[in-house]
């Protein structure tokens, strides 16, 4: 959330910051009239009430006085004060209300490196890694959704039972294979300092609200009925919330967390090509980092959170990129953001490398400045003595699990129809080295005839 001072003071930058994020949602000259109109309340009671004081103290002294008549006329007025600025407060009231909710709306403004652009295709790429020395793939890469059916490690039809679209199961190795990236990636981020946190996966309103999920985002996520409960969407809600209404110190900074939990969105309105499989779901696991920094470390911070995020993919050998997102495709929250897209072979998308096949985001490292610690009142204090000012978060997934279980499916297979387990994993797994499929059950795998 942006500061109140910044919005009135500074409404061109505001107003600039909209433009290149190509919002048209926000309103700003009715914010400020709004804004207008409360300051004119606020300052229209004050000098209301500083006036009914003078006619208190006035009518004490005339009742001493044996002034009665005098006194009365004066109590009367005292009254009709009363009842103006009872009205005067009953609105500035709603004022602030109505500013408090168009506030929470207006996004982040981005930081001067960000690259300007009106959407994805405006991304600039960064750096490639990995692409030097690929491994040998068989002449036609079978697409994880096909070579998880026939290995029997993926199963989105009984999911559909289950839970319809959207939902999958994951079996035998495959199952095996996630529960070794979590184990994994946590062990990497422990080397990193990080400290394990295992969330409540149901978070409340105000949780949701002061990582800013709410109120523009309540259509992406899941509402628990007949409560004021919401299924996790990022472990960055609960985790960052933690220290909601605080005042940490500057020894505690930076603070570094870590936290897997299952995620739930509604993904709503994607489908197609580019969505089949686990791409595109609406439960997945994910691994996530929330860091709390000093305003004058946190890009510093930034560029170590994306080297740690980096290590994951590094150590597991898989080809990747980042890209500078540009202020036309920044998330609502961030002043910055860097992603980080795995490659996946298997399907000839127009947005893959020369080598075909395509990009998928599996971590956005994002640096927030103040806006999710002025919405959830996290503050610092730099000395003892001093004054607690507002910190900055930072968050990065570390990393988002269905997409890598999408790459190394991909990028590990043989041409023998068996994926190769990634060395960093096989301790994991007891020394596994080879994923091989099990046994399909049941009727359907007898097939047709």
């Amino acid at each position: 959330m942006l500061d109140r001072s910044t919005i009135r003071d500074h409404p061109e930058e505001v107003r600039a910051s909209l433009e290149k994020r190509g919002d048209e949602d926000v309103d700003l000259d009715a914010y400020l009239e709004l804004d207008d109109e409360w300051r004119e309340l606020k300052q229209r009671g004050d000098d209301l009430r500083h006036r009914r004081n003078e006619i208190s103290d006035r009518i004490g002294t005339l009742q001493q006085e044996g002034k009665s008549d005098e006194a009365e006329e004066l109590i009367e007025e005292s009254k009709e004060l009363k009842s103006e600025i009872e009205e005067i407060e009953e609105r500035a009231e709603e004022l602030e209300a109505e500013l408090e909710d168009r506030r929470l709306r207006i996004p982040q403004i981005p930081h001067e490196s960000v690259p300007a652009g009106e959407d994805e295709t405006d991304n600039v790429e960064g750096r490639r890694e990995g692409f030097d020395d690929l491994r040998d793939l068989p002449a036609e890469v079978v697409p994880h959704y096909e070579l998880g059916e026939e290995l029997g490690i993926i199963d989105e039809t009984r999911a559909r039972k289950t839970s319809g679209s959207g939902f999958y199961f994951l079996k035998g190795d495959g199952s095996r294979l996630e529960h070794a990236l979590i184990q994994f990636m946590m062990d990497i981020h422990r080397e990193q300092d990080y400290v394990d946190v295992f969330p409540p996966i149901l978070t409340d309103s105000d949780s949701m609200t002061g990582t800013g999920q709410l109120p523009k985002f309540d259509e992406d996520a899941y509402k628990v009925e007949g409560e004021d409960l919401w299924l996790c969407p990022t472990a960055e809600v609960p985790v960052t919330n933690m220290h909601r209404d605080e005042i940490l110190l500057s020894e505690d900074l930076p603070l570094k967390y870590q936290a897997y939990t299952p995620n739930f969105r509604r993904e709503a309105g994607e489908h197609g090509t580019a969505t089949r499989g686990i791409v595109r779901v609406h439960q997945f696991n994910k691994v996530e980092m929330v860091n709390f920094v000093t305003p004058e470390d946190s890009y510093d911070d930034f560029d170590r959170l994306l080297d740690e995020a980096e290590e994951v993919l590094r150590r597991l050998d898989l080809p990747y990129r980042t890209l500078d997102l540009c202020t036309g495709d920044l998330g609502f929250k961030a002043a910055k953001q860097v992603d980080l897209e795995v490659w996946a072979p298997g399907d000839d998308m127009e947005d893959g490398p020369e080598q075909g096949g395509r990009w998928l985001e599996v971590s956005s490292v994002s640096n927030f400045e103040a806006f999710q610690a002025r919405r959830a009142g996290i503050q610092y204090r730099p000395e003892h003595h001093e004054s607690a000012e507002y910190l900055h978060t930072l968050n990065a997934s570390g990393l988002a699990l269905p997409r890598v279980m999408v790459a190394i499916i991909e990028y590990y297979q043989n041409a023998d129809g068996t994926v190769t387990v990634p060395e960093a994993l096989r301790p994991y797994l007891g020394g596994q080295e080879v994923i091989e499929g099990r046994k399909h059950v049941g009727e359907s795998s007898l097939g047709e005839d």
